[in-house]
């Protein structure tokens, strides 16, 4: 039997994206662990976020995908403040990543977090959480594969030993 883990990924990806997100899925099969997601292996019947919960509550651990779901040419950062600041080039994460990662961090499940270069915010900001935030893998890198491995190989084992203790 595999063990559940949740992954928070949006669901429309661009290619490059989808390479990203089925480099780490094969990670996570050879671990034999199971991915489920809301909108991929699970479907709401109840409104999304309590599924995110229910989902989430019968995993073992999880893995947050901060794929750009938006970009924004120009803006102004906390405008009116004295740290108002302006960006010529801001990318976004879907703010379910934020959402699913807190009810993940209050379950105290073991947690994986992955970003695209220029994603930031939330759990994407280090020190915000108890988790190292890794850089996207490129599946053109030879070195991504073993690197990756090393990384999943460590979550892993938290993983295992949450789901053996429960």
């Amino acid at each position: 039997m595999k063990i559940p883990v949740f992954i928070s990924c949006p669901t429309d990806l661009s290619e490059v994206q989808e390479h990203s997100r089925k480099l780490i899925l094969e990670e996570i099969d050879n671990l034999f662990l199971e991915p489920r997601a809301l909108g991929r292996s699970d479907y709401p019947t109840d409104l999304p976020l309590r599924e995110v919960f229910i989902i989430a509550k019968h995993c073992a651990g999880a893995v947050i995908l901060g794929f750009e779901q938006f970009q924004s040419s120009e803006g102004i950062w906390k405008k009116g403040t004295d740290k108002e600041r302006s960006a010529d080039k801001v990318i976004f994460p879907t703010p379910w990543n934020n959402l699913e990662a807190g009810i993940i961090y209050s379950l105290g499940l073991p947690m994986l977090v992955f970003k695209e270069v220029g994603i930031s915010g939330g759990v994407f900001d280090h020190g915000v959480t108890d988790v190292f935030v890794h850089e996207m893998p490129n599946p053109a890198a030879k070195q991504t594969q073993s690197d990756l491995k090393e990384v999943f190989l460590k979550w892993q084992a938290k993983v295992r030993e949450f789901y053996y203790k429960v």
